[in-house]
This record gives C-alpha cells, sequence and structure tokens, in this order.
C-alpha cells in the first residue's frame, strides 16, 4: 500500500496555545468541487454559515505552503490548507495551574478543578494544554494522558513530539502507578479497605457512565484513611483507566465523592459553581522513566477542601 507523505509543517503560528486547523483536500470522483470555494462552504457551510466562510476567505483567512488561499483557487486534491477555527467565548477558571516538575522532555502540572485537559467541545482556550503553552513558551507540549475536567491534580505533559509516543505507552500498558484521594460520606456499615471490580459502560452524549452485567472491565482500591463527624478521606488507586471509574465505584458503594454533579444523579446543565469543586484529586504519579530508567514519582502540592 502506499504510504501518505508527511504533511509539511504549519505556515500558522498558534493562537492562544491552541493550533490551527490543518486541512487535507480530499478526492472528489465526482468533479463537485470545481474551486477550493465550493469545497469550504460544501464542508463547513452548514456549522457556521456561508457568509461567514466567504468572509474568512476575503479576511485571508485560509493558507496554504504558499501562502493565501483564494477561493477561486482550482480545487486540487490532496493540496493543505490552515486556518485558525473560531473560539467559543469561554468562562475563565479562577484557579492557576501549577508544575510540579519540568526538564528537558516531560511537565508535570498540577491541574486544577473545572479546567479541562485538551481542547474539546466548548472549552478551548481555557484548557491546562493551551495555558501551559502559554505560560511556559512551549508550543509542542502535549498531555501524555487524560485528566477529568471536574478532577483536580497530576497530569503528565511532553515537551517534545517524538517523546511523546513513549510516555503515553506507560499509560496504555498500566505501567504508571496512580493514587487519587477523595472526601466523601462516611459509613462504617462498608467494609474497607475494599477492591471493586465491576463492567463499567459510557455511551457517547450520555453524562453518566454506568455498570451492566458481564465481564469485569474496571478494578478500584479503595481505603478509608481518615473520618471527621460524617465525611471521610479516601485513598483511590485505580488498577484500570474506564471513564468516571472512580466515581461509578465510590457511588456503587454508597459512598458518592462530595460535590459530585453526575453521581448518583445527574444535575442540570447550568453555571459552573466554582465555590463546590469535586472533591477528588490525583494525588501520586509513579513510573520508570523510559528514556533514562530510572524511577519517577510525584505528588501533588493541592488539597482538597471539603473535610475541613
Amino acid at each position: 500500500m502506499r504510504r501518505r507523505a508527511k504533511a509539511p509543517s504549519a505556515p500558522l503560528p498558534q493562537r492562544d496555545g491552541i493550533d490551527p486547523v490543518r486541512l487535507r483536500l480530499p478526492e472528489d470522483p465526482g468533479g463537485v468541487w470545481a474551486t477550493v470555494r465550493e469545497h469550504l462552504l460544501d464542508r463547513y457551510g452548514a456549522a457556521v454559515g456561508a457568509g461567514r466562510v466567504e468572509e474568512m476567505l476575503g479576511e485571508g483567512r485560509f493558507v496554504g505552503v504558499d501562502g493565501t488561499v483564494a477561493g477561486d483557487d482550482p480545487y486540487t486534491v490532496g493540496r493543505y490548507i490552515w486556518f485558525h477555527r473560531e473560539f467559543p467565548v469561554e468562562e475563565p477558571v479562577p484557579f492557576p495551574i501549577g508544575v510540579v516538575y519540568r526538564d528537558e522532555r516531560i511537565v508535570v502540572a498540577d491541574k486544577p478543578h473545572f479546567l479541562a485537559t485538551m481542547p474539546r467541545g466548548r472549552h478551548v482556550t481555557e484548557t491546562a494544554l493551551a495555558r501551559l503553552r502559554r505560560e511556559l513558551g512551549l508550543p509542542h507540549l502535549q498531555p501524555a494522558h487524560r485528566l477529568d475536567r471536574l478532577t483536580a491534580g497530576l497530569v503528565l505533559c511532553v515537551v517534545r513530539p517524538e517523546d511523546r509516543g513513549a510516555y503515553q505507552t506507560l499509560f496504555r500498558d498500566r505501567l504508571v502507578r496512580k493514587e487519587y484521594e477523595a472526601v466523601a460520606p462516611y459509613d462504617p456499615v462498608v467494609e474497607l479497605p475494599v477492591r471493586v471490580r465491576s463492567r463499567i459502560e459510557k455511551e457517547r452524549g450520555v453524562m453518566a457512565a454506568r455498570e451492566v452485567p458481564g465481564e469485569p472491565n474496571s478494578e478500584s482500591r479503595i481505603a478509608l484513611v481518615e473520618r471527621s463527624g460524617g465525611l471521610g478521606r479516601y485513598r483511590l488507586v485505580p488498577e484500570t483507566g474506564r471513564t468516571h471509574q472512580l466515581r461509578v465505584h465510590m457511588n456503587a458503594l454508597g459512598l458518592p465523592i462530595l460535590h459530585d454533579p453526575v453521581y448518583p444523579v445527574v444535575r442540570e446543565d447550568g453555571p459552573e459553581d466554582f465555590r463546590r469543586p469535586l472533591q477528588l484529586l490525583a494525588r501520586t504519579l509513579e513510573f520508570t522513566d523510559p528514556f533514562t530508567g530510572g524511577p519517577r514519582s510525584f505528588e501533588s502540592r493541592l488539597a482538597l477542601s471539603g473535610l475541613g
């Protein structure tokens, strides 16, 4: 099979820590698109409006390797075009992102609650990746894994694109020990420590994951660290990495994590309440570095507020 040539470097710089969109003009066996304009209108007109596509062409917002792309340029299969998408209006997350460790290969960040790890949906510039790229001056920075938006704590990022695969493989092969901390109700009836194993499924477009009958695909170790009145502080060690796994397992024990907007009941969508962060923290990351062969151990400097 003939391998596609590597895409050229983007001629546009990042904007607010976000890469430009790269478009490769696809095959057109029916000869539908005589010009670049016709393809762009078909591709993006319904999403942003034909008028906005025309405005972007007039403003020179579409750029190729040889400069600005004109709408009347003949349609050429395989041509690369770049542009910056319109960023949504985002509510600023009023918490700083810390850096626990940094060297020439990796950055270990302390992500606050409410900040998404990577751009997705309505969260684009208000993400850990965009902020770190801007604040550290590292345009090629990429996360090696993802931490849920509502969860705070450690995120491992890779400085150089050529190193990313090695660190991602550690997470894929479960060679990273992760330990979390949570504040949740205390119930003396629940016997702890416990190892929870279940089958978790998450449907696209549905907020909550759910446990279903079948072969377990998730496993968590849960222990009580301390208690104060009706609340407890728990140590959570995930052996697998299913979506919302720790939140699902704590809820299944009858110990839903404090301020969880999804488990046990999905709250109505609305403005963020920054005073009530989910009481879940990615506390520890430990692994053997794939390049040095030495042990790596990092601990979050953040603290949960729920237990006082």
